[in-house]
């Protein structure tokens, strides 16, 4: 796999598109204009990775937006050493811009193809998380919690009360939240048992499915 100046041109446009949007973070703007999200994507459709759109991968699912994935990283303010739990690993690409912000990043994807695809990218492009876990991610990784920061990178029916518990005290959760068009909520722990939520906008993922085959 190549990474050529005409793909880091095209990554150069799409930061400056970014920033049009509103995406601010220096940090998360340095991590998209450096990491080549063609990777991400099978060698057919390599155009199509520097559009600020969604993209077909494998299992039904998709490639997030870079807007998206810029929103929702920039939203949680990841700080270096965060221990981060991310729900859908998909492609790997939201995982790879946590990996270099410099958090430990935990991530748990349902869908085996995706799993096992994600996992040989992200070591061979040396992105690689504390865990890659096959599993279901409405039941989180309680065994690694509490976490700093959870990311939920599809939409979920309902905010999941594991996820909820799994956070630290004063951590964040952001996540997509109904059945077609859903709500981006963000939450923040005050306490044990208080929950601070607040709205960011409509977005649209694929649905967060639970159970795995």
């Amino acid at each position: 796999m190549l990474d050529t100046s005409k793909h880091k041109g095209l990554r150069k446009r799409l930061v400056e598109e970014l920033i049009k949007k509103g995406i601010d973070s220096k940090m998360v703007l340095n991590a998209i204009l450096n990491i080549p999200r063609h990777f991400f994507i099978d060698n057919d459709f390599e155009s199509h990775a520097y559009i600020d759109k969604a993209f077909p991968i494998d299992s039904n699912q998709t490639i997030s937006q870079p807007y998206t994935v810029a929103f929702q990283t920039s939203i949680l303010e990841i700080e270096k050493n965060d221990k981060v739990l991310e729900i859908g690993t998909g492609s790997g690409y939201q995982t790879a811009v946590l990996v270099k912000l410099n958090s430990n990043v935990y991530t748990i994807e349902r869908q085996h193809v995706l799993y096992r695809k994600s996992m040989k990218r992200l070591n061979m492009l040396g992105y690689s998380p504390k865990l890659i876990k096959y599993g279901d991610g409405y039941l989180g990784l309680p065994e690694h919690a509490p976490f700093d920061k959870i990311l939920v990178t599809a939409g979920a029916s309902e905010i999941p009360k594991k996820l909820l518990l799994q956070l630290k005290i004063g951590g964040k959760i952001i996540i997509p939240v109904g059945d077609m068009n859903q709500e981006m909520i963000l939450i923040n722990r005050k306490s044990e048992t208080k929950f601070e939520k607040k709205k960011l906008g409509k977005f649209n993922f694929v649905p967060m499915l639970k159970k795995v085959n």
